[in-house]
C-alpha cells in the first residue's frame, strides 16, 4: 500500500478511517479508483469503498436499522470519497453479481481488514456466476458514453472502459478478480495500452493524444466483444451454486451471532 499511496494520503486516510470506525465496524475498507485500477494521478482522490457490519439488535428491534454511508471531503488536501454498505445487502448483490461489492470482499488493496472477512472471501469466490457479466457490460457502457461525451478526449474515461472490461473478462475466464489493468494487459495481449495509462497519470483531466483517441475508437467495441465471448465460454456457472448460497448465508448468521 505504501507504494500505492503517498505517506499524505496514507495518514489523511488512517486518521479518517480511525474516525469512521467510532461509528461502525468495518468488515472491510478497499482502497479503489483510479489507486487500485493502476492509473493514479497526483490529483486522484482517496476512494474508499467499505463493508460494515450493524449489531443485530439494530437490525432485529421494532424499527431495524441499516444504515449505509456516503461522505466527500476534503482532508488536508486530499479529497476523500467514502462509502460504507451493511454486509447483509453487501452479500445479496455479490449473490446478484454486482461487481462493485464483489471487489470490495475480494480487493487486494484493503486499508481494512478483519478476521471474518478472510473466512468470508472463499464463500464470496465460491458463489461467483456468470451474472456478474451484467455489471462489467453496463459500467463499461456507461463509461462508453462517458468517453463520448467527452468528446473522445478523456483519457479516464476510455482507461475505465478498458479496466472494466478487461476485470470483467478475466473474472469470466478465470474466476479470479484482478482491478489493475497493468497487471492483464501482458495475458491480453494489449501492452499498447500503457500509452492510455501514462496518458492519464498527468491528471484528472488529462487529455489523450488526438492519434490515441482516433485509434481507439476503431478498437474500443472489440473489447466489449471479448467480453461477450467470456460470458459465452465461462469457467464460472450460469447462476449461483445453491450450496455455495448456503455456504454464504450460514457464515451471515453465524456473523450475527456474534453480534448481539
Amino acid at each position: 500500500m505504501t507504494n500505492i499511496l503517498s505517506p499524505h494520503q496514507l495518514t489523511v486516510a488512517t486518521r479518517f478511517l480511525d474516525e469512521q470506525a467510532k461509528a461502525r465496524e468495518h468488515l472491510v475498507v478497499a482502497l479503489s479508483g483510479a489507486h487500485a485500477y493502476g492509473f493514479p494521478s497526483p490529483d486522484s482522490d482517496l476512494d474508499l469503498k467499505a463493508v460494515h457490519v450493524e449489531p443485530a439488535r439494530e437490525l432485529l428491534g421494532l424499527e431495524p436499522r441499516s444504515r449505509a454511508r456516503e461522505l466527500l471531503l476534503v482532508i488536508d488536501g486530499v479529497e476523500v470519497d467514502y462509502s460504507s454498505n451493511e454486509v447483509q445487502g453487501v452479500l445479496r448483490g455479490v449473490v446478484a453479481g454486482n461487481g462493485n461489492y464483489v471487489e470490495r470482499l475480494l480487493g487486494h488493496l484493503a486499508l481494512v481488514t478483519s478476521p471474518a472477512l478472510e473466512a468470508l472471501r472463499p464463500l464470496v469466490s465460491a458463489v461467483l456466476s456468470r451474472r456478474v457479466y451484467r455489471h462489467y457490460q453496463g459500467f463499461a457502457r456507461q463509461q462508453l458514453r462517458a468517453w463520448e461525451a467527452s468528446g473522445f478526449q478523456s483519457a479516464k474515461k476510455l482507461l475505465y472502459v478498458v479496466r472494466t472490461t478487461l476485470t470483467g473478462t478475466h473474472l469470466l475466464r478465470t474466476g479470479q478478480l484482478e482491478t489493475d489493468v497493468t497487471r492483464l494487459l501482458a495475458p491480453y495481449a494489449l501492452e499498447d495500452v500503457r500509452a492510455l495509462v501514462e496518458a492519464k497519470r498527468q491528471g484528472e483531466l488529462a487529455a489523450l493524444p488526438e492519434a490515441l483517441s482516433r485509434e481507439w475508437l476503431t478498437r474500443v467495441e472489440a473489447l466489449f466483444t471479448r467480453l461477450d465471448d467470456a460470458r459465452d465460454t465461462s469457467s464460472l456457472p450460469a447462476e449461483p451454486l445453491p450450496e455455495a448460497v448456503g455456504d454464504l448465508e450460514a457464515w451471515l448468521l453465524a456473523l450475527r451471532r456474534t453480534t448481539w
